[in-house]
């Protein structure tokens, strides 16, 4: 596994680096042939690749983490709505033809979590979302909740994902064939760390998708479920 690890992300890493130096090795030596829309086109898959070539390294960095015995998670009380506003609006400028919709109720309860690996979470779905939805289609991100967790979807339009595929998905460096993923590149890291950070911190997600809208829904559990449980343990152990 190790092995078939290092050679997948030596493969990952390599593509966004042959392209970053091709088209940096091209723009300085023919920059005085080239003209400004050409300049401005190169620089644009610069910049991409290098997202590219940032976001798997992170992933990387995650998956080790993932793989370690011993991980530390700071659990605190907090509402989803900030961390899923700020998470759109750095996410929003990157896909700017896309429109995003936050319909979070403001009576759902707090949940308890590690609040980085939380906006880790909602950054790898909208950051899907948006990466595989439609050409100027909306985002729609919405909460509900019952007695033990806060339900947080996140939906697009576009090619959907078939029933048989739905747990591959989750699946280190596992990507579905279709013609949206042959053009869109990526990992196959991002939904499998997403699953993982969601298990750690008591939660569960799922996948549903049918009449052209993909819907992953994490259900987070409520803040005062846990208190409540650790005040019990707690009484209990006195």
């Amino acid at each position: 596994m190790n092995d078939d690890f290092i050679s997948t992300v030596s493969h990952e890493l390599r593509t966004p680096l042959t392209s970053i130096r091709g088209f940096s090795e091209t723009m300085l030596s023919s920059w005085d042939k080239l003209d400004d829309e050409n300049k401005k086109k190169f620089l644009k898959i610069i910049v991409e690749q290098s997202n590219r070539l940032i976001n798997l390294v992170e992933n990387m960095l995650s998956v080790t983490k993932l793989q370690e015995t011993k991980e530390n998670l700071i659990y605190k009380e907090f509402s989803v709505k900030p961390v899923i506003d700020m998470t759109c609006s750095v996410i929003k400028n990157q896909y700017q033809d896309k429109k995003y919709t936050v319909n979070i109720s403001e009576k759902t309860p707090q949940i308890l979590a590690d609040k980085d690996k939380f906006q880790q979470i909602m950054t790898n779905l909208i950051e899907n979302a948006s990466k595989y939805g439609d050409e100027n289609s909306e985002i729609i991100i919405s909460s509900s909740f019952d007695d033990e967790y806060v339900h947080i979807k996140v939906s697009n339009y576009g090619i959907e994902i078939k029933e048989e595929d739905y747990e591959k998905i989750f699946t280190k460096f596992s990507r579905i064939d279709n013609p949206l993923t042959r053009k869109v590149q990526g990992s196959g890291l991002g939904l499998y760390i997403t699953k993982n950070l969601t298990d750690k911190m008591g939660g569960k997600i799922s996948v549903n998708s049918n009449n052209g809208m993909t819907t992953f829904e994490v259900c987070m559990p409520c803040a005062n479920i846990e208190r409540q449980a650790k005040n019990a343990v707690s009484y209990l152990d006195n």
